[in-house]
């Protein structure tokens, strides 16, 4: 029986994509000068407990070689380079993370502290030197869905035990494992969570008073239902910050785009359009308070059947969201940024992970991971290290405080404008290209199912029965079995030579 080579994509990237660094002097025995240290393969025996033990320190270590740059050349000029990306990425990034928050079933604020705290967390803890952290497209569905059931404390504690899962996973180094998801199943699944996305936010879009609920069915149904009470200055107010994010965002990175869209509907809703029947985030959800220290504890409720359920379901859902897409972003962060020097380390960058979505809801906030659009504007602008992420915490909470008063009164139109510009801008016709550009009829049906699957479906069960087709596909040798490629990452701590591969 005729099969296709999955990897197709892995080879295109692994050579061209992601160049091996130059090798450094070490003084671990065993390496030679002229090892490639990216494409050797180093196979560790079963770890003994010291190994460990040195292992979780580097992890927990913050100011590891992820600083190398910043120390390189013109040091004052690096940092302010981080700093002028912290800034740049703060207003980016605030009026996505109100967003992602309010389309997620939570308040608005909860997406600016969570994203805040998690950028924090993993400037520190990740594995990876440009990735931005924060709340991110991936996860609507599956915090909206668990948000229509539960409480913000099942959340909690949910999050925290995805992140327990998470910090183990780095541990036993099962990064490398993830890497293994074939690509077509991630185009499918981005596919299909910018279709979730674009839906959910039609009644804000045609300025509905009545939630649209969370089911792609039930919301085409509710929309056609409600169409002749739309308010269509709402829909030309959501059509025009559409516009806007997409235009100017052509112009330069240094421009950010979707708070410009957001100043520019304030002031629509606030003169012009003032009594035009616009309904504004204070009208939904109250007054934005500048009180950000807010602490929320884990609850588990009455136990059933069904909570023991949901709450396996959800820890899953938010620990593929989180693996995958942090480990994809951090892989493109270091193609985007032509990394010539210590690469992420995915083990690392799942114990970053673990700790971002365990601490993170603590602070009234929700799972978060690698931002893709955030960390490519923070690479465009000149980032060089976690520094800018550090940045970025604290420029994002100060700005939050002072533009408080006028977040709130924000037209929803508008947000649900800039949430479909994230929607459209998911889709690459790129990467659907090379999908169907590699011939394989099993791959492409593969990512069509995906994209299909996830609105219709849901979250877990579209990717875990995709993973499933996969798998089938490989035992059926209708695809070669995927690979599996050990990375080293240099365990070096800054100013020292590296003594371990961890």
């Amino acid at each position: 029986m005729k099969h296709y080579n999955w990897e197709w994509r892995q080879s295109m990237t692994s050579e061209k994509a992601f160049p091996s660094p130059p090798l450094r002097s070490f003084s671990r025995p065993g390496i030679s000068p002229s090892t490639n240290l990216t494409s050797h393969v180093y196979k560790q025996e079963a770890p003994n407990t010291a190994g460990v033990f040195s292992r979780i320190a580097f992890y927990l270590n913050p100011f590891d070689g992820r600083y190398e740059d910043l120390v390189k050349g013109n040091k004052k000029l690096n940092i302010v380079k981080d700093l002028t990306a912290g800034l740049i990425v703060a207003m980016v990034a605030i009026p996505l993370a109100m967003g992602f928050a309010m389309a997620s079933g939570l308040r608005p604020e909860q997406g600016i502290v969570g994203g805040a705290v998690a950028g924090l967390l993993g400037a520190l803890f990740g594995g990876s030197k440009y990735q931005v952290y924060g709340p991110t497209a991936a996860f609507i569905p599956v915090i909206g869905g668990l948000m229509a059931t539960y409480n913000h404390s099942f959340l909690v504690l949910v999050s925290i035990l995805a992140g327990a899962l998470l910090m183990i996973c780095g541990v036993v180094k099962f990064g490398r494992i993830v890497a293994l998801v074939p690509h077509s199943i991630v185009v499918g699944f981005t596919i299909g969570i910018s279709i979730v996305i674009a839906f959910s936010q039609l009644g804000e879009i045609f300025g509905f008073k009545e939630r649209m609920g969370y089911g792609l069915l039930q919301q085409v149904e509710r929309t056609i239902a409600h169409m002749p009470t739309a308010n269509w200055y709402a829909f030309a107010l959501a059509a025009f910050t559409f516009a806007i994010c997409k235009t100017l965002i052509k112009f330069s990175a240094f421009v950010p785009a979707p708070l410009i869209a957001l100043g520019i509907g304030w002031l629509m809703g606030g003169t012009l359009w003032k009594d035009n029947g616009l309904i504004l985030i204070k009208d939904k959800y109250g007054a934005i308070p500048t009180d950000f220290l807010v602490f929320t504890t884990p609850q588990l409720p009455a136990i059933t059947a069904q909570v023991i359920f949901d709450l396996v379901y959800y820890v899953l859902a938010v620990f593929i969201v989180a693996a995958i897409e942090s480990l994809l972003c951090s892989r493109m962060a270091d193609r985007l940024a032509n990394n010539k020097g210590i690469p992420f380390n995915p083990n690392k960058e799942l114990w970053g992970q673990g700790m971002v979505n365990i601490v993170t809801p603590l602070f009234n906030g929700f799972p978060h991971t690698g931002a893709l659009a955030r960390t490519a504007v923070n690479i465009k602008v000149g980032a060089v290290s976690p520094l800018a992420g550090i940045a970025k915490f604290a420029f994002k909470l100060l700005m939050a405080a002072f533009l408080a008063t006028y977040l709130e009164q924000v037209p929803m139109a508008c947000i649900g404008g800039i949430l479909f510009y994230v929607a459209n801008g998911m889709i690459k016709r790129k990467e659907i290209r090379e999908v169907i550009g590699s011939r394989n009829p099993y791959h492409i049906a593969l990512m069509i199912y995906t994209a299909v699957a996830v609105p219709l479906l849901g979250f877990m069960p579209a990717v875990l029965s995709a993973i499933g087709i996969f798998v089938l596909m490989v035992l059926l040798r209708l695809v070669k079995k995927p690979v599996h490629q050990d990375v080293a990452m240099p365990g070096a701590l800054q100013g020292q030579q590296m003594k371990k591969i961890v």
